[in-house]
């Protein structure tokens, strides 16, 4: 089922998920849901916040459902080593229209569960490691507008304050915080 994706200021987005307890039917669904909805997007990743869930889980591809052996399902995932750096142009379905780039680390290592309640353990670099650090951002209720300058924030916030206006986009709550 595609679920509707919250976009800022949306509350959901600012506050920090909570672990998954129990890797149940419900997880599943959700999972499912999430790869469902962010292929309609043509997305590379989502976490649960964006789709109005405060869980600890998300779902990624970078290659946008065009190699589905790439798929990852995370369940309470969590970066424990990081190093290097990169800088890219980033966008988030969650702020649609909007790129700007930010500065990441260039290799992570992540910790998760699997769908199976498997611990897993692997090694993301350059895209994919861009990727990982912004999904689990949204765990921790940080947007990828977070990392830039105030100034480049501001005019961000400016153009979705002008498209709630023409009627483009959500409403117009909190956008000043």
């Amino acid at each position: 089922m595609i679920r509707k994706i919250h976009t800022f200021p949306d509350s959901v987005l600012r506050k920090k998920a909570q672990p998954v307890e129990n890797i149940d039917v419900d997880i599943s669904e959700l999972l499912n849901d999430m790869t469902e909805t962010m292929y309609n997007q043509k997305g590379v990743g989502l976490a649960a916040p964006q789709v109005g869930v405060s869980l600890r889980v998300v779902v990624i591809d970078t290659t946008s459902g065009e190699q589905p052996d790439t798929l990852l399902h995370l369940i309470n995932p969590e970066i424990t080593a990081a190093e290097g750096e990169q800088t890219g142009e980033e966008g988030c379905l969650s702020i649609p229209g909007e790129y700007e780039p930010v500065r990441r680390y260039n290799r992570v290592t992540v910790k998760a569960f699997n769908p199976a309640g498997e611990e897993i353990e692997f090694e993301a670099e350059g895209f994919l490691a861009r990727a990982v650090q912004h999904e689990l951002d949204h765990l921790e209720g940080v947007l990828f507008i977070d990392r830039i300058p105030p100034y480049k924030r501001d005019i961000v916030k400016k153009h979705i304050k002008r498209r709630i206006a023409d009627g483009d986009y959500g409403t117009i709550e909190d956008v000043q915080s």
